[in-house]
């Protein structure tokens, strides 16, 4: 019998957390050519009107006369099509060793980025009154607090030239500033794989009421759990590696069901969901 050589369990981990973010980076490179192919574009084009074909999802982002207000939440969705191009490449080694200035410089766009999206989200949620629910509104809001606080430590790690710290704080930031991808990847995740499964998933499932605050929650457990194995024993970093590629399969799946859900949106398509 074949025996496997003894330093291989020790490969399958940088190996699983490469193969998801090469997975993070295509689902959130394909998230920027929504946002500006339905955003974008109607603001160029000054058919803001069409943001209202979300209404199906409960919501109505385009409010007749609030020219203010319009504008906010075009700048808050244009900005989130910035941080997911830009953001994910702050997790590259590759170009962080290759390329520290423009590293350093998309660190700080992605920085101003992600606090000037959490300060415009509270006055979405609580002024201009843009969640669907006030459990969504409470899951925006925390997720805008984590953020500012994650955005404060990894500034301050960096800036103390503690690189190891700053790093994990600012791992911990791309996580919860893309809690929105996050929800959609896993929401449609939860619909194919429910499918596959022979089950009939629905909206109104208690998992979508998890998932509102879930969405970035697991998220960071899962970053954890990563740091932890990463010191710990062998078992455990084969354990975490083959949960990263669980994970990785799951977030496919969610890529790929909203990737053709968002292409329904661009085009007009009438919206039709598991009710």
């Amino acid at each position: 019998m074949a025996t496997i050589p003894q330093r291989a369990p020790d490969r399958l981990l940088p190996r699983a957390a490469a193969a998801w973010l090469v997975a993070a980076l295509i689902g959130q490179w394909a998230f920027f050519h929504y946002i500006a192919a339905f955003y974008g574009s109607s603001v160029l084009t000054g058919d803001l009107e069409t943001w209202n074909r979300l209404a199906a999802l409960g919501r109505r982002p385009y409010v007749p006369g609030d020219t203010g207000g319009n504008a906010a939440f075009a700048a808050h969705a244009l900005g989130a099509g910035l941080v997911a191009l830009g953001g994910a490449l702050q997790l590259v080694p590759w170009i962080r060793a290759r390329f520290p200035r423009f590293h350093r410089w998309n660190g700080r766009v992605f920085l101003l980025t992600v606090v000037a999206l959490s300060l415009s989200g509270f006055y979405l949620v609580w002024v201009r009154r843009t969640s669907p629910s006030t459990l969504d509104g409470l899951s925006t809001s925390f997720n805008g607090l984590l953020i500012l606080a994650f955005a404060f430590l990894a500034y301050r790690a960096a800036r103390a030239r503690d690189f190891v710290v700053h790093r994990r704080w600012a791992m911990r930031l791309y996580l919860v500033s893309n809690a929105q991808w996050f929800l959609r990847v896993g929401l449609f995740g939860y619909f194919i794989g429910g499918k596959a499964l022979g089950l009939s998933p629905a909206f109104g499932d208690p998992f979508l009421k998890f998932w509102t605050f879930g969405c970035y929650l697991v998220p960071l457990a899962v970053l954890q759990l990563y740091f932890h194995a990463q010191r710990g024993p062998r078992w455990t970093r084969v354990a975490m590696a083959v949960l990263l590629v669980a994970l990785t399969a799951y977030m496919l799946a969610g890529m790929v069901g909203f990737g053709a859900f968002s292409q329904m949106i661009v085009s007009g398509k009438p919206l039709a969901f598991p009710k």
